[in-house]
């Protein structure tokens, strides 16, 4: 199985914005729902955002109102629209699968790393 495939990071100024994506191999991706991880060097990986398989989505009081992660199931992708980025923002991010229970296309990839700076 393909590992998911994270891309759209970079280095974005303070208040920026970045458009985050994700590409699964699993054709039951539909079915899962579906998040967006990060981990910093001072912290262990988190589960930051996430959406249903109906599309219902959740987010941690951190990225609330800036961050929107979507989906398009037919392209088996996941995004995440990231807005007033801010530098504890800076992080490499991850998506997979968020439950406990995962498929087995659902192979951690090398996230995308994610650099706000002036």
């Amino acid at each position: 199985q393909v590992p998911l495939v994270e891309s759209g990071g970079g280095l974005v100024q303070p208040g920026g914005s970045l458009r985050l994506s994700c590409v699964a191999s699993g054709r039951t991706f539909s079915d899962f729902p579906m998040g967006w991880y990060r981990q910093s060097s001072s912290q262990q990986r988190e589960l930051i955002a996430q959406i249903a398989s109906g599309g219902s989505t959740t987010y941690v009081d951190s990225v609330k109102g800036r961050f929107t992660i979507s989906r398009d199931d037919a392209k088996m992708t996941v995004y995440l629209q990231m807005n007033s980025l801010k530098p504890e923002d800076t992080a490499v991010y991850y998506c997979n699968v968020a439950s406990a229970l995962r498929p087995s296309w659902a192979r951690w990839g090398q996230g995308t790393q994610v650099t706000v700076s002036s």
